[in-house]
């Protein structure tokens, strides 16, 4: 249930209204900002608009305009109830609220008394003809009166970077109980990847989380050691590793987990050192997620990459900086919020700030080929946190998941 001050779990309104206007205090007066969203996940049909106007210098001094599906009984019987153009003022507090079946000439007076143009809508992926037909409003008048349509997104993801404690709030929320449905995973043997995926997304929401975040990986055996592996549909036994890349969504915000452990509740020797590298090496990098070590993700990388490289050598493995682009072919980290992969285009070269939100996930894949010893091939482990920077210490949000050895092998042991 929401709070009477929410518009979505957690965040109020006067949070959505101080992001509009720190976005548009960056702008010049006469700017315009045009965002389009969908009306169901995936589609990219729009079914709200929302334009605002930088009218004077103030931080309060903007319009918000937002253009919706108007109320109507017939579609509302199939597809459920609507905001409405009511709604969108006294609900999400618009200053002006419009149909947005007749957004098109309005949309064009707009960007015709505007002095610059911010908006993505040109780069959006296989747009629908009436998301079209809304840019073509824009696009008309800001050609007529050679305006720049500009990039609105590297605007968005300096704001989106940071998080508010409120989304802190509703990550951590998220991050606790996907790593409890991690734990109980952990627990039991799995016969096939297909019931693993299966029991994850099915638990996620039972356990209070608004569903997966993202597409897991469940992988078993050597299929660990491909990155994005989503077919999910072999068989495991217990001679498998299992890598599972999964984590759930609360209120929009969402959580990124890998744990890797043995489908038979006890690691081998091999499976045991190869893994301790991996958590030793995370342990060290998670550590570094703090304002106060002035680091950046590509720089706490490489500290990664140097670490897992000393950690191979202790295990018999020659491993050139080639070698370690095959072993560990992925970044240490991204940013997380919004999205999985949050932030996209915003660089990992930024010193990281308290608020950043970022995943630590280092792994080691090993080829089944000679060129490696014999009893770590075919192995994969990534170990994986979702952690919030704080300005002296990290703050794990899915520390709720175990990961030491002893934890994740008792699991079986008091079943």
């Amino acid at each position: 249930m929401l709070a009477p001050d929410e518009l979505t779990p957690g965040i109020s309104a006067a949070e959505y209204k101080m992001r509009r206007a720190t976005l548009m205090k960056q702008l010049p007066i006469g700017s315009v900002v045009i965002l389009a969203a969908s009306d169901v996940k995936y589609r990219s049909e729009p079914d709200s608009l929302c334009i605002l106007e930088k009218t004077g210098p103030g931080l309060d001094d903007f319009s918000y305009k937002l253009f919706v599906l108007s109320k109507n009984q017939n579609d509302e019987q199939w597809m459920g109830p609507r905001t409405g153009v009511k709604g969108a003022t006294e609900i999400f507090q618009a200053d002006e609220a419009y149909d947005i079946q007749i957004s098109g000439s309005i949309v064009q007076s707009i960007v015709d008394s505007a002095n610059a143009v911010y908006t993505d809508m040109e780069h959006r992926i296989t747009p629908s003809l009436s998301y079209r037909r809304i840019y073509d409003a824009v696009k008309g008048p800001a050609s007529k009166h050679r305006l720049n349509i500009r990039p609105l997104r590297h605007l968005l993801n300096q704001l989106r970077v940071t998080k508010s404690p409120a989304e802190i709030a509703n990550m951590a929320k998220a991050g606790s109980i996907s790593g409890k449905v991690l734990n109980q995973a952990m627990s039991a043997f799995w016969g096939s990847e297909r019931e693993l995926h299966a029991y994850l997304d099915y638990t996620f929401i039972m356990s209070g989380l608004d569903g997966p975040a993202y597409i897991p990986v469940v992988a078993g055996g050597e299929r660990g050691s491909i990155i994005h592996y989503v077919q999910n549909n072999q068989l495991m036994d217990n001679r498998d590793l299992v890598l599972v890349d999964a984590g759930g969504e609360y209120g929009t915000y969402i959580t990124d987990i890998t744990r890797t452990w043995p489908n038979a509740g006890m690691f081998t020797k091999p499976e045991y050192q190869l893994y301790e590298a991996v958590l030793r090496v995370q342990e060290r990098c998670i550590s570094l997620c703090r304002e106060s070590a002035s680091l950046s993700l590509d720089e706490i990388h490489d500290v990664a990459v140097e670490s897992l490289r000393e950690e191979l050598s202790t295990l018999g493995f020659n491993a050139s900086a080639e070698d370690i682009k095959t072993l560990f072919p992925h970044h240490v980290g991204h940013y997380i919020g919004l999205d999985v992969h949050d932030c996209p285009g915003y660089s990992r070269g930024v010193k990281l700030k308290e608020g950043f939100c970022v995943t630590m996930e280092p792994g080691i894949y090993v080829p089944n080929d000679r060129k490696w010893p014999d009893s770590f091939r075919g192995l994969g482990v990534r170990i994986e946190d979702s952690i919030a920077v704080g300005k002296t210490e990290p703050h794990v949000l899915t520390a709720s998941a175990i990961k030491q050895v002893d934890e994740i092998e008792a699991l079986r042991e008091t079943k």
